[in-house]
């Protein structure tokens, strides 16, 4: 009897597990008998906790978490992982601690298994934020090690495998989930063997029907063409004996989900469907690889426009090859990869490529390995700031890239996803560049910041002490890393001008009380603060100054004891709006309230301060709340530019719209927005955005609008 039977756990019933039996095997030609002897004690205690349960195809639970070892085993992966992959679900199955786990198999198994563990005691708001929030956590315990992606994708995978047994919506969600992050996911690491094998099994249940089709007709395509790849691949293996040139030909049918994506995303049939055949190339060195290249470009004449060297450019996740694709016989596209034996390792297992046996443990390595880290250090940079579905979305985008490669002065080569501007190129750099970021060179030649790049270019960025992020690039920002910068200092900036307006109304509503900010003593505000669930009072002003929390309320706690909450001594005066709070107070877009309007405030939550004229239809709809109402009056505005809204009532004639903007362009005003809105034949309706100081401005364009002929009326909007 060899070790693996030896040591074999049963199941209940004394039944043989033979999935064990499978693994321990494997692990026998590649792990010590100690570590392999750690592997079987896991399964032990993963059989006992996971005791009576089963899964949904009526299996013992215990066999999937031994499935997933397996497959990790495949991939010759350390001890550590696979006790983690066994005891995978212990912690969100079992009544087990994550303490248990450590004091048994040590702190690192414990981190790994917590990682892959879902967050189901935590309660959310819906399924999505659940999701989205577990998401979150497995990518960044894969910052501190990366072993914990390779349980989870192997996880997935078994689950994938067995599928059938879920109900159909079950079915198609999971599908879906896979093929939008999983996939792309092991992709990004380089595990192309366990990307084809996800997205052919989430193709094949998120779209069955699609799926059938889709394989039918390919073996029709087929046809008589069974011995097609075979021949090719003799020509092929016949060329390199002939240039004495050692390597192996693999030809194959491109992977069905490749296909399908590809017929989506072009609008195109089966029919017109290119290089459905591909060929591999696998030789001793790059050296070679280009020689080949014109040995196969001898043979089949190369279809312009279709090769690219991932060998001097390697893609994000360290992928090496030479692609061209060629006229084959009868004119069949066919593809040609060719890549050295190590590229090759690389190409199918990525980052499980260079897990290297060391003393004392084991451990990633390789180029692949630093690029893997460097892409979830940046997933750090995007969590920040933003909410959980936010950040799913962001790292969505960022698992899609399709990308241009563009250089920095100093020649080193940046990866951005296709559609990148110079801003995102800056953020890739580092997101002190980004923040002070103020022009860009592209070539040598300056261009507007919002410019989309373009293979093969240069770029430079221009950068200033003090300066500031635009809000505005949120607008046209592509990669995830750079708009997560963006929102982070909006946020920062919104939190300090939300603290300056909350210490302002707190101001006025003491005023009503014969009390200020002076008289009383911060820790009378942390007091307050506390009884309202807050950190401290920087909190409540922040809270007070985005509407969240009313200042006549709090005023009222912070009155001496001795004093009727009822008997109040009005002392004080309106909310001073000069136009620069920034993102804490907002003009209404129904009204447009410009200086000189008699105005009232309404507190909207998270929002701040919304400004409305006082003669607004929309304050109606505020009236039941007079408690977030607010008295402000305008201070003296210095000039600063508002939005206002006109309308016009115009006669339909060629060159009228250019007129109306030419006069308005001599009273200095600038046109932020023109709506044209037909009314009849001969009038139509124009709604114009406008930039003014006040009203004596607005009241001068309306004047020299109103003395053109072609103008039948002019008014002001209000809602």
């Amino acid at each position: 009897m060899d070790y693996a039977s030896s040591i074999l756990g049963f199941l209940p019933g004394g039944r043989r597990s033979t999935g064990i039996s499978q693994l321990l095997d494997k692990l026998e030609a590649y792990l010590s008998p100690a570590q392999v002897e750690r592997v079987r004690e896991a399964y032990e205690f993963g059989a006992e906790k996971h005791q009576g349960q089963k899964r949904v195809s009526g299996e013992p639970y215990i066999t999937h978490p031994v499935a997933v070892a397996d497959i990790l085993a495949d991939l010759r992966l350390d001890a550590d992982t696979l006790v983690a992959a066994i005891l995978h679900d212990v912690i969100e199955d079992t009544p087990t601690a994550k303490a248990e786990i450590a004091s048994i198999f040590g702190q690192v198994v414990a981190d790994l298994v917590d990682g892959v563990s879902k967050l189901d005691q935590i309660q959310f708001k819906n399924r999505q934020e659940a999701q989205a929030e577990s998401f979150r956590k497995m990518l960044l315990a894969m910052v501190r090690d990366i072993r914990v992606i390779m349980v989870k994708l192997a996880d997935r995978m078994h689950n994938m495998r067995t599928l059938g047994a879920m109900p159909p919506i079950k079915r198609r969600r999971t599908a879906r989930e896979t093929l939008e992050i999983y996939a792309p996911i092991a992709e990004r690491l380089g595990l192309y063997a366990v990307k084809l094998e996800l997205e052919d099994l989430g193709f094949r249940a998120l779209y069955p029907y699609r799926y059938k089709v889709l394989e039918r007709e390919l073996k029709r395509a087929r046809g008589n063409q069974k011995e097609f790849v075979g021949k090719i691949a003799e020509t092929f293996k016949g060329a390199l004996k002939k240039a004495d040139i050692a390597g192996d030909v693999d030809g194959r049918e491109k992977h069905l989900y490749s296909i399908y994506k590809k017929m989506r995303s072009k609008h195109i049939s089966l029919n017109e469907m290119v290089d459905v055949y591909g060929f591999r190339i696998i030789v001793d060195s790059a050296d070679t690889c280009y020689r080949v290249l014109g040995l196969v470009h001898s043979v089949y004449k190369p279809m312009p426009g279709r090769f690219k060297d991932y060998i001097a450019i390697p893609r994000v996740n360290g992928y090496q090859s030479l692609h061209t694709t060629l006229f084959g016989p009868n004119g069949v596209p066919i593809e040609a990869q060719i890549r050295s034996e190590q590229m090759h390792r690389v190409a199918e297992s990525g980052i499980a490529a260079h897990w290297k046996y060391k003393t004392g443990g084991d451990a990633f390595g390789g180029v692949e390995h630093d690029r893997a880290r460097e892409w979830l250090a940046g997933l750090v940079q995007i969590q920040e700031g933003g909410s959980s579905e936010e950040f799913l979305e962001s790292v969505k985008v960022d698992l899609f890239p399709d990308k241009v490669y563009v250089f920095t002065p100093k020649g080193k080569i940046l990866r951005l996803p296709t559609g990148a501007t110079a801003v995102d190129f800056a953020y890739a750099i580092h997101t002190d560049i980004g923040n002070r970021c103020v022009a860009a060179k592209v070539d040598r030649r300056l261009v507007p910041l919002r410019t989309p790049l373009r293979n093969g270019q240069t770029v430079e960025i221009i950068t200033a002490k003090g300066a500031t992020p635009n809000p505005s690039w949120s607008t046209f920002l592509v990669t995830a890393k750079a708009r997560a910068a963006i929102r982070q200092y909006l946020k920062n900036l919104k939190r300090g001008e939300a603290l300056e307006l909350g210490r302002r109304l707190l101001g006025l509503a003491l005023d009503e009380f014969s009390l200020n900010l002076k008289k009383i003593s911060p820790e009378e505000l942390d007091v307050v603060a506390k009884e309202l669930n807050l950190k401290d009072a920087d909190e409540l002003f922040e809270k007070i100054g985005l509407g969240e929390r009313l200042a006549p309320l709090v005023a009222r706690r912070l009155q001496p004891a001795k004093d009727d909450p009822e008997q109040h001594h009005v002392s004080g005066g309106p909310l001073m709006i000069a136009g620069t709070e920034g993102l804490v107070v907002t003009y209404a877009h129904c009204c447009f309230p410009i200086p000189d309007d008699p105005i009232m405030a309404y507190l909207s939550a998270g929002r701040g301060v919304m400004i409305h004229r006082q003669n607004c239809g929309n304050l109606a709809e505020y009236r039941k709340q007079p408690e977030k109402w607010l008295s402000v009056a305008w201070e003296e505005t210095q000039g600063r530019l508002f939005l206002s809204e006109i309308q016009l009532e115009i006669n339909n004639r060629v060159g009228v719209l250019a007129a109306v903007a030419s006069s308005i362009a001599e009273t200095e005003t600038n046109i932020d927005q023109v709506q044209l809105e037909e009314r009849d034949v001969s009038n139509s309706w124009l709604r114009i955005q406008l930039q003014v100081r006040d009203r004596k401005h607005l009241a001068e364009v309306i004047r020299t609008i109103r003395r053109m002929p072609d103008v039948q009326r002019v008014f002001r909007t209000l809602a």
